[in-house]
């Protein structure tokens, strides 16, 4: 999925989501089947001074090979070689995790990566279960590449910040709406920690996990394939890295569809205010249609939006006990819930009860729905997705604001979303980052030829807005509608299916603002 941009929750303020980030799941798997994330050794830290401007393709040329061992049912796995940093590629390596599906020899055509999004979301799961993410159309004519960007997964430099144990105190006891000088502290306070423990574990590759560098290491992919050009199947954040990728390595693209598109040009705040009213406007709908309906839930006698209203304002003033001694469910728990369930209308039952139930007094229900948002597991582990998706986005970041200018700068946001994002701070946690020394490079596309962009109408995280400037973006991208109330459009019907098959196997590109009802 695209996780919300600047979506504080306790403590931290998270900034710059595209993200994703991991897509609404195709119908045979769940959306959050991730692997947990590993750690890399430490390396010294790169000073905030240091500045890097890597060439598209390195100095010297270097011989990328992945050695693939055999899993059965046509997929591989193996290990790529890359520099940490491409402007010295004969310097310090790290490893990325590489996952294949094996396409139909007598009908392949090629290789296809993809991502499915975040930052932070490692995508070899993609290559592992390949037939549940893509129809026959796909995995019968393309080796599916899937793998764990850089900073991810059991890739190199895989971001690990905090304990499990320490997710509630992060993540869940913070107040987003702080009544004094004392509780912003301890909001700053955490997000400092935070970066702090990020540049202690991670060290020097904290810097290099970008944006840049992850489309670099897309083309040591395709140069250890043997393949002169690739096609690309990008999911929400997975569409900012393809677009770095065919702006970066234009000749090498064969084809490219990006589901889920953010605006590329948008800065911090722009892409959280797209964000603010894609989720809220969501919300909207989804309380309307429970109004509507009299087996809704959270009916409430037909008046969902102010009853929503005052359990939001009663949960600011007095949190709800947590079960089993986790925290309270505070506002911060409740909104990241909510969020959790507008990336698609399949998760709306279940926000239903969980309201209800909230309204009652318990709020076990919306604290699972953060849990999953989280990725935490039955048995209290969490996913490293938060916390890469974090270095990632700071990573790409140029922006280093004192405290000071980042409340100045949220305040064009305050209010914009009332309901759902009732902030009252700035983010801080790039802040306290380390200098980004690469940052995302200007997306255009150019030479890369006809690009397909998916936007959904009812896509809260990237909003269809957002998806058709992307497409703007670009040299020539080509946007789809899909009419659906989720977070990208693959699968949702067989006309986005027949339109991007017939783009990836027979390279017809569709005209731009086509319709998929």
């Amino acid at each position: 999925m695209r996780w919300t941009s600047a979506l504080l929750t306790g403590a931290l303020v998270i900034t710059s989501c595209t993200g994703s980030d991991t897509p609404p799941a195709p119908k045979t798997r769940e959306i959050n089947a991730i692997p947990t994330s590993t750690t890399v050794p430490m390396f010294t830290t790169a000073q905030p001074g240091d500045t890097l401007a890597p060439p598209a393709i390195p100095l010297e040329p270097l011989d990328y090979e992945i050695e693939w061992t055999e899993l059965g049912g046509n997929v591989d796995e193996g290990r790529l070689t890359v520099p940490l940093d491409y402007a010295n590629p004969q310097g310090e390596t790290i490893e990325l995790y590489v996952t294949r599906h094996r396409a139909d020899p007598d009908g392949r055509i090629g290789s296809l990566l993809v991502n499915n999004g975040g930052p932070g979301s490692p995508a070899s799961t993609m290559g592992l279960n390949a037939t549940s993410w893509f129809l026959p159309a796909i995995t019968e004519r393309f080796d599916v590449v899937g793998w764990d960007p850089r900073g991810t997964g059991v890739s190199g430099g895989a971001v690990d910040c905090i304990d499990d144990a320490e997710y509630d105190e992060f993540f869940a006891t913070g107040d987003i709406t702080p009544d004094d000088s004392s509780e912003k502290a301890d909001l700053v306070r955490l997000a400092e920690e935070f970066a702090m423990r990020c540049e202690e574990r991670v060290g020097r590759a904290l810097q290099y996990i970008g944006t840049n560098n992850s489309a670099r290491d897309m083309d040591a992919i395709r140069q250890a394939l043997g393949e002169g050009q690739v096609s690309y199947f990008g999911f929400s954040y997975g569409s900012e890295l393809g677009a770095v990728w065919a702006t970066l390595f234009p000749t090498t693209v064969r084809a490219a569809v990006f589901d889920g598109a953010a605006d590329p040009n948008a800065d911090s705040t722009e892409s959280t205010l797209q964000q603010w009213i894609g989720f809220e406007n969501a919300l909207n709908t989804f309380l309307a249609e429970c109004s509507a309906t009299a087996s809704c839930a959270f009916h409430n006698g037909g008046d969902a939006e102010s009853a929503f209203d005052a359990l939001f304002v009663q949960l600011d003033k007095s949190p709800l006990p947590g079960p089993g001694g986790r925290a309270d469910i505070n506002l911060g728990v409740a909104v990241t819930g909510v969020v959790r369930a507008m990336y698609s209308d399949r998760f709306w039952p279940e926000l239903e009860r969980s309201l209800n139930n909230a309204q009652s007094g318990d709020g076990a229900g919306l604290l699972a729905l953060q849990d999953d948002y989280y990725q935490r597991g039955a048995d209290g582990t969490y996913s490293n997705l938060l916390e890469s998706f974090q270095a990632i986005s700071c990573a790409d970041d140029p922006e280093r604001l004192t405290v000071e200018e980042a409340d100045q700068q949220a305040e064009v946001l305050i209010g914009a979303a009332p309901r759902l994002f009732p902030y009252s701070t700035g983010s801080y946690t790039c802040s306290f980052f380390p200098a980004a020394i690469d940052p995302r490079v200007d997306v255009t596309g150019v030479g890369a030829g006809p690009i397909v962009v998916v936007g959904t109408t009812g896509d809260p995280s990237t909003p269809l807005d957002s998806s058709r400037r992307m497409a703007a973006a670009l040299e020539d991208g080509r946007l789809v509608v899909v009419e659906a109330n989720q977070h990208t459009g693959y699968r949702v019907n067989s006309c986005i299916e027949d339109t991007i098959h017939s783009y990836l196997i027979q390279l017809e590109a569709p005209d731009t603002e086509t319709v998929c009802g």
